[in-house]
């Protein structure tokens, strides 16, 4: 993959930062004033430093304050992305819109604030946005994160960068050495805390209210959203939560001590036998094996910042009890599973068996098996009910706590061969934030616009409320586990049962609790 380098030299933000007069709105952050965007109805501040770089001595640390600068800062640019192979073609169902574009480096623990331009006498709600990727990928400046559109209808937005794969999610002995009772892994979680804390600090000098805080993630983007439930240092900063296409699954997050042996061995394979001597190699030599390290590291239960499995904190009742908004595309498995659609008896029978367990016999009868065309739609429709199986489980887990809202977004997105990708993994993001505009090749048309509103009233008006009904929406009622019904986004725009009864009177009781 292509990969744009930036070198992590850290000038005097004094000087380096320092932005020439212009007629652009000046924000005063507890660092210092920055000068961002006039767009019209919204203010843009790009590229603010939450934290310091993690860099030299600081990679593989817990993110330091940033130090104050003089003068006023440019915040008129996206900082760059945090250290990762990009492909800014895109690749499958995601075309350049959906990935990271631009620089990455080191140097990348920055956020973006929308926010309207209408005066700071009234205090609003925020969102903050935590991107997708594997834990691996992706940034906080991918265009369909625009936060304009939402903010223009009277929110705060704050997208943020983390620390992803290595260099967010390494664990090592010496780290666990040198932090003592600190946390000693989960760089990359640590750098969403210490976000939060930055919106809890100065989002106010934006118009937003630190009392009314959403955290919001897709994917690995939604994995973090539980994780900081379930993380102590984490309570209090946010207010109310949505999960979009992720949600905790029944094989557990490793312990620190297994995190760590995979962290000697990755030392190992790079001749780096000491923590220091990783801290010395440059960061490509670091991002240059097994795929770019796709899918080696990710959150670990480190005692500390996650001091229990997720499952476990949620049954416990030890997470953070806020009203949640959760859900899933429709065709998940369009862009992620090599085998979605395919005919393959055999392939059915797994797919039988891991939704049902002992039970896969008495649902064979419910998927249609006759014929090539039969086979494939059963096996659409079993990595659909997967998905459904996932939710009602979770939801099954916090039984009686804050209201939970589910959904399930069916619209098919216009682009190239929409036909083979449908409602892929994170194709309702563009519609939630307005910004279809961002891929004009991809020919929305008034329809599209008109559902993206829509939908994106039902995010706002849970940011604002924690509810997402309001007026001139169809009514979304609030998900029951004895009779689980989610809102289908797509056409018509209505409540519907998450799982046909049938299905899930055979239902495993066990799916995504354990985690």
């Amino acid at each position: 993959m292509a990969l744009r380098l930036t070198i992590c030299l850290v000038a005097p933000l004094s000087l380096a930062a320092a932005a020439p007069p212009s007629a652009g709105p000046v924000a005063t952050t507890r660092s210092g004033r920055i000068e961002g965007i006039d767009q019209g109805a919204v203010h843009a501040f790009l590229g603010i430093p939450f934290a310091a770089a993690p860099v030299g001595p600081g990679r593989w640390r817990a993110p330091r304050p940033v130090a104050a600068w003089s003068g006023v800062r440019s915040a008129r640019t996206s900082g760059a992305s945090c250290w990762q192979g990009v492909t800014p073609e895109g690749f499958g169902p995601w075309s350049p819109e959906y990935v990271v574009q631009g620089d990455v480096s080191e140097d990348c623990l920055f956020l973006n604030v929308w926010a309207p331009a209408a005066g700071k006498a009234r205090r609003r709600p925020v969102l903050v946005w935590i991107h997708g990727g594997g834990f691996n990928s992706g940034s906080g400046a991918v265009p369909i994160y625009d936060g304009g559109a939402l903010a223009a209808r009277g929110i705060v937005v704050v997208t943020i960068n983390y620390r992803v794969n290595v260099f967010g999610f390494l664990a090592h002995p010496g780290l666990s050495a040198e932090a003592g009772a600190a946390p000693a892994a989960n760089f990359g979680l640590q750098d969403m805390i210490a976000a939060l804390h930055w919106v809890r600090d100065n989002v106010s000098a934006f118009g937003g209210d630190p009392g009314q805080v959403t955290i919001a993630g897709q994917s690995a983007g939604a994995m973090a959203v539980h994780a900081l439930i379930a993380a102590p240092s984490a309570r209090g900063l946010f207010q109310r939560a949505i999960a979009q296409s992720g949600f905790p699954r029944p094989l557990p997050l490793p312990r620190l001590a297994e995190a760590e042996k995979e962290g000697l061995a990755f030392g190992a394979e790079k001749k780096a036998l000491s923590l220091a001597a990783l801290r010395a190699l440059p960061a490509e030599a670091l991002q240059s094996s097994r795929g770019a390290n796709s899918g080696r590291f990710g959150p670990v239960i480190d005692g500390r910042l996650l001091p229990q499995p997720l499952g476990e904190a949620l049954r416990s009742g030890r997470g953070a009890d806020v009203p949640m908004l959760a859900g899933f595309t429709a065709d998940e498995g369009s862009g992620l599973s090599s085998a979605y659609g395919a005919p393959d008896p055999g392939i059915l029978r797994q797919l039988r068996e891991e939704l049902f367990g002992p039970r896969a016999a008495s649902a064979a009868v419910l998927y249609r098996d006759s014929t090539d065309a039969d086979r494939a739609e059963s096996n659409i429709q079993l990595h659909r009910d997967r998905w459904a199986w996932l939710l009602a489980a979770w939801a099954s887990a916090r039984n009686g706590r804050a209201p939970l809202y589910g959904y399930r977004f069916t619209r098919v997105a216009p682009g190239p061969q929409s036909a083979r990708w449908r409602a892929f993994h994170s194709s309702e993001i563009p519609y939630l934030f307005g910004t279809l505009d961002a891929a004009p090749e991809r020919g929305f048309t008034a329809d599209d616009h008109a559902f993206s509103a829509q939908i994106a009233g039902y995010w706002l008006n849970f940011i604002k409320t924690g509810n997402p009904n309001g007026a001139g929406l169809p009514a979304w009622p609030a998900l029951r586990v004895d009779d689980p019904r989610v809102m289908r986004l797509g056409e018509p725009l209505a409540p519907e049962p998450l799982l046909a009864p049938q299905k899930r009177a055979l239902l495993r009781s066990d799916m995504g609790t354990k985690k």
